[in-house]
């Protein structure tokens, strides 16, 4: 078993090279791939000494899965080339999630889409993922309406020079500004590009890949996005309405029930998810969980997850480990 992880020295790609130590998948070669400056640097991968590589030599090297978090533009230029090479490519960047001939997978929602066929597979936007995981067990029983979302991201979503910039804030120096304004001591409503529409790309993002990945274009979706000075994950407020009528007995006994999905929610001694609690973990947390009085129907939830782990790397291997237990991966 090879296995490339293309973008190895980001962020995420680290985190990727993480969970795949943690996950224990036997891998025979590993191959670490990043922009021509990296190349002949090693990283370290359960004690042992890699040397990264560019795109070309590890295409060469005929790896069986392709893990890439390298950004759109590599992924458009060189994924096609690596699944023709016979490598099923897991994406982590926008550019195929919304193209019709490939499938937005998280594998506890959808992994049964999964054929033998698909040579390349989408990994939801972080804030997507971590959302849809909530909605899509209340949604098999309750049928979602409407969800108005509100996100609360950290800066490790934009990448590595986004922590530098929060770091040189707050110990006074200069250096270069990712974001257009401060973001230290700040809260910046503006994730990804603006859009025609006024949205921001990211808010578009979850409201078209939701639909995608829930297989329901009827559910509409509306978000607000902001970048706020934080490390440990996303949070969402999230304001849902369904069709059908609730008890919130039964709401928690959904979420409770589905697998990745952990409820913090006990007001009476503080207990709600937080970023400093999702860090490092893989599951999605759920608390905060009322009814919407103002309408019938409604209910409110805040959700909170490590957006570096399910809702990025964590998820992409695990779309790796089901190719492989499935046999859907060439040896």
């Amino acid at each position: 078993m090879k296995i490339a992880v293309v973008g190895a020295t980001g962020l995420v790609g680290q985190k990727i090279l993480q969970v795949l130590a943690e996950q224990n998948i036997e891998i025979d070669q590993l191959i670490p791939v990043a922009s021509e400056k990296s190349v002949g640097k090693e990283i370290k991968f359960k004690n042992e000494a890699y040397k990264i590589v560019n795109l070309q030599t590890a295409l060469d090297q005929k790896p069986n899965i392709a893990l890439f978090s390298a950004g759109g533009k590599i992924a458009l230029e060189w994924s096609q080339k690596f699944a023709a090479n016979g490598a099923k490519v897991i994406d982590n960047s926008s550019a195929w999630r919304m193209n019709s001939d490939y499938k937005l997978i998280v594998p506890e929602i959808n992994a049964d889409q999964l054929t033998k066929s698909d040579n390349i597979i989408a990994n939801p936007n972080c804030s997507t993922s971590q959302l849809v995981m909530a909605l899509y067990p209340l949604h098999q029983k309750f049928k979602i309406k409407r969800v108005i979302v509100s996100t609360y991201q950290s800066i490790t979503g934009t990448g590595v020079q986004a922590v530098q910039q929060l770091e040189n804030e707050m110990n006074n120096q200069k250096g270069k500004m990712v974001y257009p304004y401060p973001i230290h001591q700040n809260a910046i409503p503006h994730c990804d590009v603006f859009t025609d529409n006024d949205y921001t790309k990211e808010e578009m993002k979850l409201t078209n890949e939701t639909k995608k990945i829930l297989s329901d274009d009827s559910i509409q979706v509306v978000a607000t996005a902001v970048r706020i000075p934080v490390m440990g994950g996303h949070s969402e407020s999230v304001n849902i309405e369904f069709e059908n009528e609730f008890d919130l007995k039964e709401i928690r006994s959904a979420l409770n029930n589905f697998e990745g999905i952990k409820i913090l929610d006990n007001t009476s001694v503080n207990t709600y998810p937080m970023p400093i609690y999702a860090e490092g973990k893989d599951d999605v947390f759920v608390g905060r969980i009322r009814r919407d009085f103002s309408i019938k129907n409604g209910l409110n939830l805040w959700i909170v997850a490590d957006n570096l782990r399910k809702g990025a790397a964590t998820n992409a291997v695990q779309i790796a480990k089901y190719l492989i237990d499935q046999q859907f991966v060439k040896s």
